[in-house]
């Protein structure tokens, strides 16, 4: 089965069943969430991340602000340099360059012994274009992750799937449709979720696993936000939840900071 018969199957089968455990709404006077974000607080997590990542952790800021609950998140280049009580982060590698990113994670967690509840570590969704191999990718993540497990056996690795753009509308959309052009977005959402759903198939069930993409792709009603292209269905940020078509605007960081603490939670 080729990626894009592989795309296809998966949308059919699965992706309408995908809401379960993602976080429509925020509210901050919600005590279960209240008790989430207590509960983080006063973990000790390391994050290497670039842009979304950022976006995300603002969701958290504005969670902290939004309930009076303190939360420390700082950005510390080493994850042994993590405070007790402390979201720690780091950008890592260049944008475009996954497995520089990789090997920029690998490095920051190192091999000194560190004490931390969780750790992890997101691509973003320039790191995927119509061209990328992504099981050669893939292959380098679980390498890398097998790697930091081996020199880290009590550290519980969290796995991120990939981000989503929104895909391009308007006159240069409806032209690139009429002569059988792809409009921005759709092939690169199509290589995204090939990785996606090779995270899902090898983690979910199994070790934690925080699917981004669904909450991106999951609309303020429930409903995912799908693109059709020829005989294919892929899934893209939501228009709610992005100002620019790539980057969580304010709402879009509640839903998704929202998700995160809560998965977080579970794992003090």
């Amino acid at each position: 089965m080729n990626w894009l018969d592989f795309t296809k199957f998966w949308i059919v089968m699965s992706f309408s069943s995908a809401l379960s455990g993602i976080a429509i709404a925020s509210d901050p006077s919600d005590a279960q969430l209240r008790a989430d974000l207590q509960r983080v607080a006063s973990m000790r997590i390391y994050f290497g991340h670039q842009s979304v990542g950022s976006n995300i952790l603002d969701g958290v800021k504005q969670l902290s602000t939004n309930t009076d609950i303190p939360f420390q998140i700082a950005e510390i280049p080493t994850a042994k340099d993590v405070p007790s009580s402390t979201l720690g982060h780091v950008r890592v590698g260049e944008n475009g360059n996954p497995e520089e990113k990789l090997a920029s994670f690998d490095q920051a967690i190192g091999i000194a012994p560190i004490d931390l509840d969780v750790a992890l570590v997101k691509f973003c969704y320039v790191d995927f274009s119509a061209d990328t191999d992504v099981k050669t990718l893939f292959s380098s993540y679980v390498r890398t992750v097998e790697r930091i497990k081996q020199r880290h056996p009590q550290l519980t690795l969290i796995h991120i799937t990939a981000p989503l753009t929104a895909v391009q509308t308007g006159p240069k959309a409806f032209i690139k449709r009429m002569i059988g052009q792809a409009p921005y977005g759709i092939l690169e959402n199509m290589r995204r979720e090939e990785y996606n759903m090779m995270l899902r198939s090898k983690y979910q069930g199994t070790e934690p696993l925080f699917d981004l993409a669904r909450i991106e792709s999951t609309n303020p009603d429930g409903t995912s936000a799908i693109t059709a292209w020829n005989s294919l269905r892929a899934p893209h940020l939501s228009n709610a939840y992005t100002d620019d078509g790539s980057h969580l605007n304010p709402k879009g960081r509640i839903h998704a900071a929202t998700s995160f603490v809560r998965l977080l939670a579970t794992y003090r």
